[in-house]
């Protein structure tokens, strides 16, 4: 697959995109607000009007949009992917966070139309794409894996199967689930250092190499400790993905505990004007509660 199209190009696909471009891959990108497309088309990239546009010269479609809505439009609307003109064969991969449950149903829709599809959620943040270090978790059939497996090494540096179509997705849940939980950690225990009266500096200079240390610790604690929410990752768009885990865990009838307090304390943080905001801005809802700042 040597032509590739890109849909979606906020501060992760636009850096995805970007890297493809890097590899030497014919790029062309679509974008709902085609003024985030000029960089890219400076770069190199061709510019389609529609994604039924841009997947009428392509091989391999990529995705990455904000939620299952916005997949939903960009394959089967009124101009989307599936009404391109000609028969050639077309791969979609999808790297937007979703439903799986909605994902199933759109692998099989698109192989009603003789479209190859993989759901291909990632992580690693915005410095992930645009380092080309991502860990992409993939679900579809093995074959279809192997023939884009090229491609999204381009863009990742760890990418896995994971199993049948819409396990991608259900693998990012779980990873959603693991890192809100992990920041709560942080932000509580750095509130009970700075209540304390224990300088954050040296409590995570200490931490963040024992146990308890993780990337949140290292990264999103010494972001809270300097007062700097500017966003790796929105606080709106995990609250997004906490609803998928609270829909799919209900689906399956698993009680969870952590994940929808979790859920309540973002959507808490989204009240107080902080939905854009990085998701390390949880740390002022335990500000609100415990009366007290982290830096003074």
């Amino acid at each position: 697959m040597q032509r590739i199209g890109y849909i979606g190009l906020g501060r992760m696909g636009a850096a995805m995109a970007r890297n493809l471009l890097a590899a030497g891959y014919e790029v062309t990108v679509w974008n709902r607000t085609q003024s985030r497309s000029g960089d890219l088309v400076g770069a190199g990239a061709e510019l389609a009007d529609s994604p039924a546009g841009l997947a009428g010269r392509v091989e391999l479609v990529l995705i990455n949009v904000t939620d299952t809505p916005d997949v939903e439009s960009v394959l089967f609307g009124e101009r989307g992917v599936v009404h391109r003109e000609g028969k050639a064969p077309l791969t979609v991969v999808d790297h937007s966070t979703i439903s799986p449950e909605s994902t199933r149903e759109i692998h099989r829709r698109l192989g009603e139309r003789g479209i190859d599809f993989l759901d291909a959620p990632v992580t690693g943040g915005d410095i992930g794409a645009r380092d080309g270090t991502l860990s992409i978790m993939v679900g579809g059939d093995a074959p279809v894996f192997e023939r884009c497996r090229p491609v999204l090494e381009s863009m990742g540096k760890k990418i896995t199967h994971v199993g049948v179509a819409g396990t991608g997705q259900l693998c990012k849940a779980c990873n959603q689930i693991l890192g809100a939980l992990n920041l709560l950690g942080v932000c509580e225990a750095m509130a009970l250092a700075k209540k304390g009266g224990l300088d954050l500096t040296a409590m995570l200079d200490v931490t963040t190499q024992g146990a308890g240390g993780s990337w949140a610790l290292e990264h999103l604690g010494r972001q809270i400790a300097r007062g700097d929410l500017n966003p790796g990752f929105m606080v709106d768009l995990i609250r997004k993905d906490l609803a998928i885990v609270r829909e799919e865990s209900g689906k399956l009838e698993l009680p969870l505990m952590g994940a929808p307090m979790a859920e309540r304390l973002f959507q808490a943080a989204s009240e107080m004007g902080h939905g854009s905001d990085g998701t390390q801005a949880l740390s002022r809802v335990l500000e609100a509660m415990g009366k007290f700042r982290f830096v003074d």
